[in-house]
């Protein structure tokens, strides 16, 4: 009689037949468990009334809601450039200049590597280039550990022109965060590149206007004592940080420098920098040039935010005899003021005036200089908190300056002249100004620094002289 081998095979593994056995008793179970809920349906709908039957449905919808993940609710701002936006506003057109502050900022923020397609424009001859989306194209922008997608896209405006979008989407619950935080974060970021990439001018003060020329001035802040200098920029960075904080406090955004010490100190070299480092414009306000004080609120009115108003050798211009209403430049009993003030000279008075009245509350973001060789020649309404909130010494050459000044125009940090010109500096007074020329007369370290010896040698020789 003829044996199925697959039985024998069975018979010869028990394991095997056991698995088998389940996997039937399985699909009779699911069959039984099947028909049992067909039957139960069936069941349901003859035997429980409509509306039950609909209360359980309900129910069992509500379970459904609450175990599966839900899709979050999403937010689309449109920002639209029509051609034709500069000549018919519209509510919903946007504005123009918002438009071209995101496609900058955008520009900066997109990964060529994860785009199909790219517009690229600019590059050519020096230019800058610039890469922006394709209409139907996509990015991600993460601001605060949330993902905002920008889409590019391309419509049809009002009388079939072309009409450009991009279009912001997030999730509803972020809807204050991108129009309280990201969208300003991104018009302040495009405005700050572009101050940081516009030419910085120096006006100088011709009647009741400006002139103006592009200021080119290298200068960074000089060589002086390391923990004074650092001291200055710190000071600098918290005025720039500090808008909210003048708003909340009711007080002009503005900040006061006393600049004082010897000639040839570098105060003019610390202004230029100062403007450098803030990226601020300089205006330049000769007093002589002034005609009477009603003039000054007219030039303080034409000045623009962000800029540093400079007056230097206030020493040579109000002496601590003219603190007194009626007393000039030099001095001099001057009738009263009137609306007329032409030909008149300005008083300390106007002065101060100025810096406390108009100049607290006509424009923002600005940083007033005074700069003076004899501090103690100035009258002491000047010198007080408010006009003058920081005062900076600009003393004679240390050796920390010296090194600094060495290695700015050698790159070198040491020399076997160092230890006798150290010792140099302790004993005489040099000024920047004299130290950087003599560095200047060589091109090679080792020759400058042995005419800085000389000279400094010279110097003490003369004080020995002196004595």
């Amino acid at each position: 009689m003829a044996t199925d081998p697959t039985s024998a095979s069975a018979a010869g593994l028990p394991s095997y037949a056991k698995a088998v056995d389940a996997y039937r008793k399985a699909v009779a179970t699911a069959a039984t468990a099947t028909a049992y809920a067909v039957l139960a349906r069936g069941m349901a709908r003859e035997l429980l009334p409509q509306d039950l039957r609909a209360a359980v449905s309900w129910a069992a919808s509500l379970l459904r809601a609450r175990l599966e993940p839900r899709t979050a609710e999403r937010r689309t701002l449109v920002i639209k450039r029509d051609q034709e936006s500069h000549h018919h506003h519209h509510p919903c057109d946007g504005d123009a200049a918002l438009y071209v502050d995101v496609r900058q900022y955008l520009a900066t923020r997109i990964d060529p590597r994860s785009m199909r397609r790219l517009c690229l424009s600019g590059g050519v001859s020096g230019s800058r280039k610039v890469l922006s989306m394709e209409p139907g194209d996509s990015m991600i922008d993460n601001f605060e550990g949330v993902a905002f997608t920008w889409a590019s896209v391309a419509g049809e405006g009002r009388r079939g022109i072309v009409a450009e979008s991009l279009e912001l989407s997030f999730d509803a619950e972020h809807t204050d965060m991108a129009l309280e935080r990201y969208v300003p974060f991104i018009t302040a970021t495009v405005e700050e590149a572009r101050r940081q990439d516009r030419s910085l001018l120096i006006y100088m003060n011709e009647g009741s206007g400006w002139s103006s020329m592009t200021h080119h001035h290298p200068a960074t802040i000089p060589a002086m004592n390391p923990d004074l200098k650092q001291s200055v920029i710190a000071d600098l960075d918290r005025f720039l940080k500090r808008r909210d904080y003048y708003r909340r406090i009711g007080k002009a955004w503005k900040r006061g420098y006393l600049l004082y010490g010897p000639p040839g100190t570098g105060k003019s070299s610390l202004v230029a920098a100062m403007a450098n480092y803030l990226h601020f414009n300089l205006y330049d306000l000769d007093l002589s040039e002034v005609s009477g004080n009603a003039m000054l609120p007219r030039l303080l009115n034409r000045m623009s935010n962000r800029s540093i108003l400079v007056i230097e050798d206030i020493d040579c211009c109000f002496s601590a005899a003219s603190r007194d209403d009626g007393k000039d430049l030099a001095g001099h009993d001057v009738a009263d003021d009137s609306d007329d003030d032409v030909g008149k000279k300005i008083t300390l008075s106007g002065l101060l005036n100025f810096i406390d009245g108009l100049w607290s509350t006509s424009g923002e973001e600005r940083i007033i200089v005074f700069t003076t060789n004899y501090k103690d020649h100035l009258d002491r309404a000047l010198l007080r908190p408010g006009r003058m909130d920081m005062h900076v010494y600009m003393g004679y050459c240390g050796w920390e300056a010296f090194k600094t000044l060495a290695h700015n125009y050698f790159l070198i940090d040491d020399h076997p002249l160092f230890p006798e010109i150290q010792e140099l500096l302790s004993a005489v007074e040099v000024t920047p100004a004299e130290v950087s020329e003599m560095l200047l007369r060589s091109e090679d370290a080792g020759a400058a620094l042995l005419g800085v010896t000389k000279f400094l040698r010279e110097k003490k020789q003369e004080i020995g002289e002196g004595n």
